[in-house]
Formats: structure tokens, C-alpha cells, sequence
């Protein structure tokens, strides 16, 4: 199991058993780089721990703890969660300030504890099996375990072409599920399991007086936080680089760290060939405004179809965007530069309303309160500017598309109604096997039954904003983009935006601080405006996109992608329709710069073809020899 996740941590392995446990350790060693070793045990040898991530306030922590007599043997973050939960027991993560996956073994209590962050950076999935529980931080490890098999999960699949992501716990595996952010697991001995929430996104009631009237203030404060998250996370044993994609929130957070790092900042981004997809010009005038020594790595023609097999055996769901690839290739020149760890800008947007889903619905919204204007569907081009077949469109084209006035306004995913809509439009390939098995199942309402008693009371953004937040960011930003495709190349990325308190001071923001008119994170431009140049400091948000179709058809169609969306894969595969498969692959090979649905569709059968072949066709075939 330990070996299926060497990449996560190629420093050093390690393994701990005594009777009815057993732990395992791939170490990216990064803090405490000589006596940090795992799994670790305390002193007294009844309490042993293995932890995938970082306590940024450790020092702190220590410190504290100290004070209270206790002796390190370590200059490890690990050390001090040991410590911490020999004190307070599970209640120990409320002060961890962090992004972690751990499991505490108490042979006092003859229990497991485990615990993932609050916003869901580091994963964790977990199977029962033989009367045994298994946890792992990739679900590849737990395939190692003899008669644990890859199957798919079709409501799963059904929820990825909706939702993007499955729901956790639901992974893409049948029977083998995610424990949720911000969660603990207890495991007593004889296997009886409780699951709780240790901590929540919430925000106040729209009617509530603002706790923040002051703008200035607000900028004030949030500048210092902000700073402070990012202090935190330049701590380490090793350099720290920093993502640079071109944007507000990447360039931000390298503004922040370039003087910290002792011996400059290295940053690092993506360019393409592709005009529509390249933002190479604000990153080299970032980079130059700031003096880093900056490297990047091109996507060119073929390129993303050249990695997507592996990228989908890292992501282990089916995906509908292309977007991970071109960061798996990024990961992979961090390494090659022989750096372990960078920060990136994610977070800003769900933290501070910076999608464009935001601006959207505010527009859906005017719609729907005056639906005979023929004045605000325009309002969606301005919105789009980066879409140029929005432009030509008519007023009455914008606003029958966006589902303007078509959503009643008390719908709790009204925010998001169009894009759920627009995805799942992709389910036209599902095969007749595959909708009859899910007869009765609907992703969305699913995703509607999860939502706290509170968020009636939320303002309309807020409400957007715990959707993204709540279940886009871990279930697909953080993990097929962001932990998943950085640890492919044993690199730990890190967040100052998701910073917990950073998080929770946000959510406290009036909404016209976040999006003032249809201007996106007014309140961040104005905390940063002078360490900006006033080109990146005022750029409207382009949101990270890659190529998608046309990364695999024509000049450079592969062998695997005629094979996994050929009619005998399909059919055995048993999950979508030959024919109209064959349609879309035509049209898109015709036409490769198409529409979202017919692009996201076509992604979504390759690599949901790709998973079935890296999962369950190896299986298969070894099962077979055998």
C-alpha cells in the first residue's frame, strides 16, 4: 500500500504494527528534514501517528506546549500533533492551523483517530473489507489490499457529469468513500465507527446588522491576514516557490512572499500555443515587477493528450475538463527544478466571489425580477468577454441560455442552475443500461438535501459561494487540479486563501464588499493594490482554462483515443452509446473548438474510458493470466 503512493512521498518510507494495527508512511520530508521520520510514536510508545501535510503554526503550538512541560524530541510538525492530542484528545484539531490527512493509533484507548482540514486539501479515503478498515491518502494504495477490487460507482459517475465531482463521502469507486472535510473518524477496537464535524463554513443571516461597515478597515484587515497566512506557509526546511498564473490571486500571493524568501522567490507557470488559453504577457510582467527567477512550462499541440492517461490515473474519478493536465506538467518542472513546495492562489475566488458564476447570478437575478427587459441579458456578454461566440448572440438568445427569469428566485441552487443544467446535458451519451440504473436518481437534489438548515437565511452570494466552496473546491479544484496533480510529482502545494481564520473573516464580509456591482474580490483588490502593477491589480477575471476536444482530435488524435472511444471499448465498457459517441467524436474532430457541452461530454467519456481501462481492465487482465 505504502509503495502504490511512493510519488506522495519519495524521501523515505516507513511502517508501524502492533496487534490489529498497522501504519504506513511515504515521507516528503519538508519540515524537521532529520528527525522527522514516520510513523511517528511518543515517548511512552502508546500513541503513534501518521500524517500526510503541514501544521503551519506548529512553532506556536510548541511553544505552548512547552509551557506546559512538555519535552520535544523532534524539530517536526508531527511531533507536536502527538503532543497536542495527548493533551486534548480528538478536540486537539480545533487549534491546528493546517492542511493535514492524519491517523492517530491511541494503544491506550485501543483507538484510531482519523482527521482531514477543515477545507478538504489533503485527501483521505477509507474501505471496509475482511472486517478490516483500510485508509489511504490515493485510493490506488487501497487497491492493494487483496480483494478490494475497482468497480464504478454509476450514481458517482452520474453526480461527475452534473456536480463535476462525486459528493463525498461517494467516491468513484463503488463502496469505497472519502472521509469529508473538516471531519474526524474514531475507530474503537471490535470496529464500532463514529464520524463527526469538527468545524463549518457558515456565514451570518442576511438580515443581520454588517460586522463590517468600514471598507478601509476591512482591507486593512484583511491585508494583515492575509500577510500572516502567508508568512506562515513560506515555513519550511526547504525552498518555497510560488504558482504564477497571470491572475489577481497567484500574483498576490507572490507579491506577499517575494520578501520572505531568504534566498528570492522562484515562481513558476503554464504558457500554450493557444492564444485563447495564454496569459504568458502578465506573467512575465509580474514576474519582472517582482524579480523572481521565474521557469515555465509550455502546453503546445498534443501535449495534454500526451499525459491524460496518467493524469486520470492520479485524479482516480472521470473528469470533464482538460484543465489538470497542463498542471501535472507543472508539477513535474517544479521537481525537475528540485523544489518540494509551492503556494498557489486557490481560494481566492470562493473566498472572495471572484467567478464569474457570481456575476451571473446577480444578472439571472435583475432578469428575473424584470422579466420583459430587453436591456440586462446584455449584461452576459460584458460578463464573457473571453467567449467570443457570446458576443454575436441576441438578447433573447443570453437570456434563454443563462435561464434567466426561467429559475424561480427561491430555488437553493439558483446560482447554479445553469451550469448543473448545462453539465448534465452531457448525460445524452449515458448508455440505456446505465439510465435505467439510475432511474430516480438526481444529482442535484442530492446536492440540495446537504445544505445546512442556515443557508435559507444566507444572502443569495453567499449561498453561491458555500456551493463552490463547500463541494466544487475539494471535490475537483483541490483535488483533480490541485493536491493530485502536485503529488504526482511529490510537490505539496499551499493555500494562504483557504487559511481557516482568512476563510472565516470573509465569510463575515458584507456581500458588496466581495462583488461590488460586477466587479469580482473589490475587497482584495483594494487590500493590494500597491504591491500590484495596475494592469494585474485591475484585470478582470479570466478563469484558468485548457484546451479541451481539440487536444485530441485532428493533428493530434492518439492511438488511445480512437481505441477508449471506439465502439468495442465502449461496449464492454457498458456506460455510453456507440453510436452517439461516434456522432459527438465526429463533430468535435469537424469543429474542435466547440461548445461546452460537447466538449465537457467528450472529456468526460475519455476519461471516464481511461479510469475503466487504469483501474478495472488491469485488474481484469491480471485476474485472467492468473
Amino acid at each position: 500500500m505504502t509503495a502504490a503512493i511512493a510519488h506522495r512521498g519519495p524521501d523515505e518510507h516507513g511502517v508501524f504494527t502492533a496487534k490489529g494495527i498497522g501504519l504506513g508512511h511515504a515521507r516528503l520530508s519538508i519540515v524537521g528534514l532529520g528527525d522527522g521520520q514516520q510513523p511517528m510514536s511518543d515517548q511512552s510508545g502508546t500513541l503513534t501517528i501518521a500524517f500526510n501535510g503541514e501544521i503551519f503554526n506548529y512553532v506556536e503550538l510548541r511553544e505552548q506546549l512547552r509551557a506546559k512541560g512538555r519535552r520535544f524530541r523532534t524539530s517536526s510538525d508531527t511531533e507536536v500533533i502527538l503532543h497536542l492530542y495527548d493533551e486534548m484528545g480528538e478536540d486537539c484539531v480545533s487549534l491546528l492551523n493546517g492542511d493535514f490527512a492524519f491517523a492517530i493509533y491511541d494503544g491506550r484507548r485501543r483507538q484510531l483517530m482519523l482527521a482531514r482540514d477543515r477545507m478538504g486539501v489533503r485527501p483521505l479515503f477509507y474501505v471496509r473489507h475482511g472486517g478490516a478498515l483500510y485508509f489511504a491518502s490515493e485510493v490506488k494504495a487501497l487497491l492493494e489490499v487483496p480483494g478490494v477490487e475497482a468497480e464504478l460507482d454509476p450514481r458517482a459517475l452520474d453526480q461527475i457529469f452534473t456536480l463535476w465531482a462525486p459528493i463525498a463521502p461517494r467516491t468513484a469507486f463503488r463502496d469505497i468513500y472519502e472521509l469529508e472535510p473538516a471531519s474526524l473518524m474514531i475507530v474503537k477496537d471490535g470496529g464500532a465507527t463514529t464520524t463527526r464535524s469538527y468545524w463549518s463554513l457558515t456565514y451570518p443571516d442576511r438580515d443581520a446588522p454588517p460586522r463590517y461597515t468600514d471598507e478601509r478597515e476591512a482591507a486593512e484587515q484583511l491585508r494583515a491576514l492575509l500577510t500572516e497566512a502567508t508568512r506562515l506557509r513560506m515555513r519550511a526546511d526547504v525552498p518555497v516557490g510560488s504558482y504564477l498564473s497571470g491572475g489577481l490571486d497567484s500574483s498576490v500571493i507572490s507579491a506577499l512572499a517575494a520578501p520572505m524568501a531568504p534566498e528570492g522567490l522562484r515562481t513558476f507557470s503554464v504558457t500554450f500555443d493557444s492564444a485563447e488559453h495564454d496569459e504568458s504577457a502578465f506573467q512575465n510582467e509580474m514576474a519582472q515587477a517582482l524579480g523572481t527567477r521565474h521557469s515555465t512550462v509550455n502546453c503546445g499541440d498534443g501535449d495534454i493528450a500526451a499525459v491524460f492517461p496518467e493524469v486520470i490515473r492520479f485524479t482516480e474519478r472521470p473528469i470533464l475538463r482538460t484543465a489538470p493536465a497542463p498542471l501535472y506538467k507543472l508539477s513535474g518542472l517544479v521537481r525537475q527544478q528540485g523544489l518540494k513546495v509551492v503556494l498557489t492562489g486557490e481560494g481566492a475566488d470562493e473566498v472572495f466571489a471572484g467567478y464569474d458564476i457570481f456575476k451571473e447570478s446577480r444578472v439571472r437575478r435583475f432578469c428575473g425580477r424584470q422579466p420583459g427587459s430587453r436591456i440586462r441579458p446584455h449584461l452576459f456578454r460584458k460578463l464573457y468577454p473571453y467567449l467570443p461566440g457570446l458576443q454575436q448572440q441576441s438578447a433573447e438568445y443570453l437570456a434563454s441560455f443563462f435561464g434567466a427569469g426561467n429559475v424561480p428566485l427561491d430555488d437553493p441552487l439558483f446560482s447554479h442552475r445553469p451550469r448543473l443544467n448545462g453539465t448534465a446535458a452531457t448525460k445524452l451519451f449515458f448508455s440505456a443500461e446505465l439510465r435505467e440504473q439510475l432511474a430516480g436518481f438526481d444529482a442535484a437534489e442530492e446536492l440540495a438535501s446537504r445544505l445546512p438548515a442556515a443557508f435559507a437565511r444566507w444572502h443569495p452570494l453567499h449561498q453561491a459561494q458555500y456551493l463552490e466552496a463547500r463541494f466544487l473546491l475539494p471535490g475537483y479544484i483541490l483535488s483533480s487540479q490541485g493536491d493530485r496533480m502536485a503529488m504526482a510529482h511529490g510537490i505539496e502545494g499551499r493555500f494562504p486563501f483557504l487559511d481557516h481564520g482568512l476563510v472565516e473573516f470573509a465569510a463575515s464580509l458584507p456581500p458588496e464588499m466581495k462583488l461590488k456591482g460586477l466587479v469580482e474580490k473589490h475587497i482584495l483588490r483594494e487590500a493590494t493594490k500597491d504591491i500590484l502593477p495596475r494592469a494585474i491589480g485591475r484585470r478582470t477575471k479570466q478563469p484558468y482554462r485548457a484546451p479541451d476536444s481539440q487536444s485530441f482530435v485532428g493533428r493530434n488524435a492518439a492511438d488511445y483515443v480512437e481505441a477508449a472511444m471506439g465502439e468495442q471499448q465502449l461496449r464492454a465498457g457498458g456506460l455510453f452509446d456507440p453510436r452517439a459517441v461516434s456522432k459527438l467524436h465526429q463533430k468535435c474532430s469537424a469543429r474542435p473548438t466547440g461548445g461546452f457541452r460537447d466538449n465537457a461530454a467528450f472529456v468526460g467519456i475519455l476519461s471516464t474510458q481511461l479510469w475503466l481501462q487504469s483501474f478495472t481492465g488491469a485488474r481484469r487482465r491480471q485476474s485472467d493470466a492468473a
